[in-house]
């Protein structure tokens, strides 16, 4: 998936910034000097035999009861590296949007992100972001808003 096409069909104005490599959404607030509130940290989770994309702000961890009760159903766990390179093929691996629908997945969003106007978040690589406005990303990801972090 190019990020820069999705979004510029959308017609959503964004701004992407080139960094030094970044391992992690934390390292990723330290170099785009954005709290972590407003960094937009995926996460791959399997649900039953299909998947859910996660997205919850840097600093908090996915609940994955909270996403269980979310999906309907009875567990959730993480994906493993191999599953998260598996879909997100064309992404660095670690470096994923926090766009599912490309991917033909949900995407659940942590409600606490809605504190905020903007999101900073990874463009599939670990040199380059993405921060565009916290409403318009909603427009795009379509995702549902549910208390997933802690």
């Amino acid at each position: 998936m190019n990020l820069d096409i999705l979004l510029r069909r959308h017609g959503l104005p964004f701004s992407k910034t080139s960094h030094p490599p970044v391992f992690s959404s934390e390292r990723l607030a330290a170099a785009s000097h954005t709290p972590g509130q407003n960094v937009a940290k995926p996460v791959l989770v399997a649900v039953g035999s299909t998947y859910v994309l996660c997205v919850i702000p840097a600093h908090k961890r996915v609940d994955l009861e909270a996403v269980a009760r979310a999906m309907h159903a009875e567990s959730a766990r993480l994906a493993t590296e191999d599953e998260l390179a598996r879909i997100f093929h064309d992404c660095e691996l670690g470096a994923e949007p926090p766009f599912g629908r490309p991917y033909g997945l949900p995407t659940l969003m942590d409600e606490s992100l809605r504190a905020d106007e903007f999101l900073v978040f990874q463009a599939g690589s670990h040199t380059e972001s993405i921060r565009m406005l916290r409403a318009d990303y909603e427009r795009v990801a379509e995702p549902l808003v549910v208390a997933i972090a802690h």
